[in-house]
């Protein structure tokens, strides 16, 4: 376990697994301000996602809406496994929070000049992340480190790329030449972390709308995941490793790594190319690699996240 509560800043885009993930950062770290990212879905489902959260954990942090579209690219949107809302599958009750701002870049660059050691933390396309170290080049001296989901070994959105370095290629490519701490939860390793029956059984158990609003979340979002892959037994619940890493380092296994990104390949663009070749000429790592986790201990804690919250 860290010696100290992270203090971090969630860059989102809800999302299932996003939504997750709130739910852990606002147990174990010191979440100082949510950001969303079109991604999942567009800027305003994801941003009400965020909001939806927010009230249902009764969090007092900011909310900053994002950017609506990547740098270079056109939007893109995973509706396919999240449905139209981004968070399909339970009865969302309505928010009554207000987002504090439209400028969630501003946000993060005020935020990290303010306070230094903080971790951003990205489990969406990098635009909001990209921008903020674009324009306040400073910001990257400033941060603990960045931890985020996306890439891997595999892809999911094309051969090669995981869906949040494929949407916006051109700020994950920023992010990784940042030059300081980077970890990288990829598919590799989220695939490891699933959402099973068994699992989802525990959370439908508890008391309270919490869990009874993620239950259904996780149910929904596995019964996608099964129907679109050959031989998964659920979901992989990609975003709070992200996090947890932070939390629970004794978690995971890691390969410090150079890594870049795959910007014009007609069949890569996204792809996170990972040098493990045992070479001398490879170039010093940039990147901290999860590689494992171990799955049942870490789904405990986000379950026991999901309980103190649920009443």
């Amino acid at each position: 376990m860290p010696e100290t509560i992270p203090s971090i800043i969630l860059d989102c885009d809800p999302g299932h697994d996003d939504a997750l993930a709130i739910v852990v950062a606002a147990r174990h770290t010191n979440l100082l301000g949510i950001t969303t990212v079109s991604g999942n879905a567009p800027i305003e489902s994801t941003t009400y996602n965020a909001l939806v959260m927010k009230d249902l954990l009764g969090l007092d942090v900011p909310v900053h809406k994002g950017a609506m579209c990547p740098l270079v690219a056109e939007p893109q949107y995973a509706t396919y496994v999240h449905g139209e809302s981004g968070l399909d599958g339970a009865d969302l009750p309505a928010p009554t929070s207000t987002i504090d701002s439209e400028n969630a870049v501003e946000y993060i660059i005020d935020t990290c000049r303010a306070t230094e050691g903080i971790w951003l933390v990205p489990t969406g396309p990098l635009t909001n992340i990209a921008m903020a170290l674009r324009l306040a080049p400073d910001v990257g001296h400033r941060i603990a480190g960045i931890s985020l989901m996306g890439g891997g070994t595999f892809g999911n959105r094309t051969t090669s790329a995981e869906f949040n370095i494929w949407v916006d290629p051109e700020a994950a490519d920023i992010v990784y030449k940042y030059g300081g701490p980077l970890i990288m939860a990829g598919l590799h390793v989220t695939h490891q972390f699933r959402a099973t029956q068994p699992r989802i059984d525990v959370v439908k158990a508890m008391p309270g709308q919490l869990a009874s609003v993620l239950g259904d979340l996780m149910q929904f979002f596995t019964n996608m995941y099964m129907s679109r892959h050959h031989g998964m037994d659920g979901g992989a619940v990609h975003d709070p490793l992200a996090i947890l890493v932070l939390t629970h380092p004794h978690l995971f296994t890691r390969k410090n790594a150079h890594v870049v990104i795959e910007l014009t390949g007609t069949h890569t663009r996204g792809m996170t190319v990972i040098d493990e070749r045992d070479l001398r000429e490879v170039k010093d790592g940039n990147c901290d690699v999860l590689m494992t986790v171990n799955a049942q201990e870490a789904f405990d804690v986000m379950t026991q996240a999901i309980k103190y919250f649920s009443h």
